[in-house]
């Protein structure tokens, strides 16, 4: 298992993370920050951001993508059609994969795995197909893991993601309605074996009603595991 050292992450709400590496890079998972309601005035502008990866098409993960893709110039990482869609948009440094692949970016090691929803681009009033959604497990230069499910319901293989990949700490969902809710993410706990879990994709909005509390009642029995429970713009 990996160290923690210097790595930072910080919720910006939802489901968009910064993370700091141990060297100094930037990762952002689901650009979502200016349109996000979560997100802290103060934290709606970055300084840097080396690494972009994109779960899902959907506006609340993937509503800045391509405005913080020319303002930064970040390697992007997201599925095959996502990145056909980006490039058709002006974004440049895409890798578009697909799950079961690691890529090396920045220093650090991202594999994309499965995730249990659906993916849609907003598109000028239209929906268009914008591939399969998934997960990332990023491993950082000390070989400290983190897996971002997504939007994802549990699912068994989850604990094939916990053997093959060894995540140290996991960012669920728990809001429910659009993904599990705070039993499925205690499932997932189980089957990913993990040391520690931060809950995201919560009281966004009035239906995400899923909350850590719960989260931290139907995990109870988990020996050991670590609850991490952060309010939009605090870090761990």
């Amino acid at each position: 298992m990996g160290q923690k050292g210097n790595v930072r992450i910080t919720w910006l709400g939802h489901a968009t993370f910064k993370i700091t590496s141990v060297a100094g890079k930037t990762v952002l998972i689901d650009p979502w920050i200016e349109g996000n309601p979560a997100t802290p005035a103060g934290l709606k502008k970055l300084d840097r951001i080396d690494v972009m990866l994109i779960t899902h098409g959907h506006f609340d993960h993937i509503g800045d993508a391509i405005s913080l893709a020319f303002a930064h110039g970040p390697a992007v990482v997201c599925n095959w059609e996502t990145s056909v869609w980006l490039e058709s948009k002006g974004v440049r440094r895409i890798t578009g994969m697909n799950k079961g692949g690691t890529v090396e970016v920045a220093g650090m090691k991202v594999t994309m795995v499965h995730a249990d929803h659906s993916c849609g681009i907003l598109d000028d009033g239209r929906v268009v197909y914008g591939g399969d959604p998934c997960g990332y497990v990023v491993e950082l230069e000390n070989g400290y893991r983190i897996y971002h499910a997504g939007d994802t319901n549990v699912f068994g293989d989850m604990a094939l993601i916990g053997e093959l990949c060894s995540p140290d700490l996991a960012l669920l969902p728990i809001g429910g309605h659009y993904t599990m809710g705070p039993a499925g993410a205690a499932r997932a706990c189980r089957l990913l074996g993990v040391a520690a879990v931060i809950p995201m994709h919560f009281g966004t909005f009035p239906v995400l009603e899923g909350t850590p509390a719960e989260l931290k009642a139907a995990a109870r029995d988990i020996q050991g595991l670590q609850i991490v429970e952060l309010r939009p713009g605090e870090a761990y």
